[in-house]
């Protein structure tokens, strides 16, 4: 029965693997849109944690990651005459090494984890069916690695202190690795093991050689991961240069998060954040099974007593301390948890434990921003069959400027344009992010092609643009409007738009208002026109001088 169940949750979690959904845009930007750029030479934009004087994000734990994959993609693609994979296919082989790494090393930890066999295949499985492991886990985050890192972390520290007799030199070595790839993959490592971390140090008296195994391995790695992000930033600097003024992540990381300042500009949170709103949205009824445990019990609940549960909450307190506090930040949370989560067989724990699972595994894993993806990987034919030709002479090349503008969406990652762009057509993109209905409007008649044409014959916009389409969820009501699917764009309005492609597999759950337009309109129009479109932007002259 436990297999089956667990064999059935492993088919769930390939199909989550390999569904587009977009989580938060860290997933692209901080990972496979800098290696796709540098590596395939596809467009690229990066995010402002690369392109500060003092960077504070690591290219090393990025190497394992993304780099070996892509590379050896390339490679093949290169043995076959062909100079680049298409970008949808990058993405996915991504996805699939994000599932296989889930796969095979957190269940494995977890495996080893428990300490009784009678509960091993029960804890497996409940980890499994967490909706965090289909979706989180299996996305491209920084998190999403923290989470290996810091089971097996777990793992090595349990190993060395059961060995009383041998000094355990290799796993010394392994724990000093994942220590500092876990601190150059995200500050937040640390919180995570050092309570843990403190069992060590009886073995570290009783066998000094394990210490120095430690720490000599820890400062090998730790300088071969300086030099890899002084290199990544530095491509020309020698290793004098690496000596002179090495470029160190993670203290760069760490003040950058001590000043107030700077998180206030990612949105701040109140203390409680966590505990109150994070950790029940990943845990769902087991989060409420351990909150009762409270209160049913005389003494401390057993599963309070585990060093997982410990690991977990000690770490939640601590990042408790930052006022900008997001779910995914404890994501290394959910299994840990979760193993120390005893399964008793109760109907109405099991009934609320898959709607759960189901309802924000679709959600978070299918709809969520979902259209992004498919949208920003046909981009390229779809401006290549609508974008207008402009006017040239007999002995000119055509090439035809075309802009696309995304509204009330992600930011969508520019790698996956590829170079399968048309070589006659000059394309870029725009995000227009949270920019108002009117201020959007504005934007695109700025940017449309003049109409009628100029004297000289041109039709190209100030902005040097032959054609301009959009990019929006069809939950924004704002573009009924100008949208000539819906009905005719009114007499005062100075642009039309005409939808190309749709994918229905989105919801923008930053469009919810429920303030303003009650629970239930609110719900009818994200859920109900839910969606993705692409629309090619015109001026109303152009249908009236298509009618004359």
């Amino acid at each position: 029965m436990w297999r089956r169940t667990y064999l059935l949750l492993l088919v769930i979690r390939v199909y989550f693997a390999l569904s587009p959904s977009y989580l938060h845009p860290d997933e692209n930007f901080q990972g496979p849109e800098v290696v796709a750029g540098r590596i395939l030479s596809y467009p690229a934009k990066l995010p402002w944690e690369f392109t500060v004087e003092k960077p504070i994000r690591s290219a090393f734990p990025l190497w394992p990651t993304y780099d070996v994959p892509i590379s050896l993609l390339k490679w093949f693609y290169t043995e076959t005459g062909t100079e680049n994979p298409p970008p949808e296919l990058v993405y996915y082989v991504l996805r699939g090494v994000m599932f296989l790494l889930s796969f095979v090393l957190e269940d494995w930890a977890i495996y080893e984890l428990v300490p009784f066999p009678r509960h091993r295949r029960a804890t497996v499985v409940l980890v499994a069916s967490s909706y965090v492991t289909w979706t989180y886990q299996t996305h491209t985050f920084s998190n999403s690695l923290e989470t290996l890192l810091v089971a097996w972390g777990l793992v090595l520290i349990r190993r060395i202190t059961e060995n009383k007799r041998r000094s355990s030199i290799f796993s010394c070595a392994v724990l000093s690795f994942i220590a500092v790839a876990g601190v150059f993959n995200r500050i937040t490592f640390p919180a995570f093991l050092a309570i843990p971390g403190l069992q060590l140090l009886p073995h570290f008296w009783r066998k000094p050689v394990s210490l120095v195994s430690f720490i000599g391995f820890g400062l090998l790695f730790f300088g071969i991961a300086v030099c890899v992000d002084t290199t990544f930033y530095r491509p020309s600097a020698s290793f004098g240069d690496i000596l002179r003024s090495p470029i160190i992540t993670p203290i760069n990381n760490l003040l950058y998060n001590s000043d107030g300042s700077n998180l206030a500009l990612h949105g701040l949170h109140p203390r409680y954040q966590h505990f109150l709103a994070n950790l029940p949205q990943l845990l769902g009824p087991a989060y409420v099974m351990m909150v009762l445990s409270f209160w049913s019990l005389p003494t401390i609940p057993s599963w309070l007593k585990d060093i997982r549960a410990v690991s977990a909450l000690s770490a939640t307190m601590l990042l408790s301390v930052f006022p900008h506090q997001e779910p995914r930040f404890l994501i290394p949370c959910v299994p840990l948890l979760l193993s120390c989560f005893r399964l008793r067989k109760s109907r109405l724990f099991l009934a609320a434990w898959v709607v759960f699972n189901v309802s924000l595994g679709f959600l978070m894993g299918v709809y969520h921003q979902g259209g992004i993806v498919p949208a920003q990987i046909a981009i390229p034919s779809i401006v290549s069959t609508n974008a207008a030709i402009p006017n040239s002479g007999p002995s000119e090349p055509l090439r035809v400027s075309a802009a696309v503008f995304w509204w009330k969406t992600y930011s969508p990652p520019l790698w996956l344009l590829g170079d399968n762009t048309d070589p006659f057509v000059d394309l870029e993109s725009r995000d227009l992010m949270g920019m108002s209905g009117p201020g959007m409007i504005e934007t695109l008649e700025r940017s449309l092609p003049a109409c009628p044409p100029g004297e000289d014959g041109s039709q190209k916009s100030d902005a040097g643009l032959d054609s301009v389409f959009m990019v929006a969820p069809k939950s924004a009501t704002f573009l009924d409007a100008y949208d000539v699917s819906m009905k005719a764009p009114s007499d005062h309005t100075s642009l039309e738009l005409h939808e190309l492609w749709t994918y229905s597999k989105h919801i923008n759950l930053d469009d919810l208002d429920f303030g303003s337009d009650g629970i239930l309109p609110t719900l009818q129009r994200v859920i109900g026109r839910r969606g993705l479109a692409v629309w090619a932007v015109r001026r109303t002259c152009d249908r009236e001088s298509s009618v004359s």
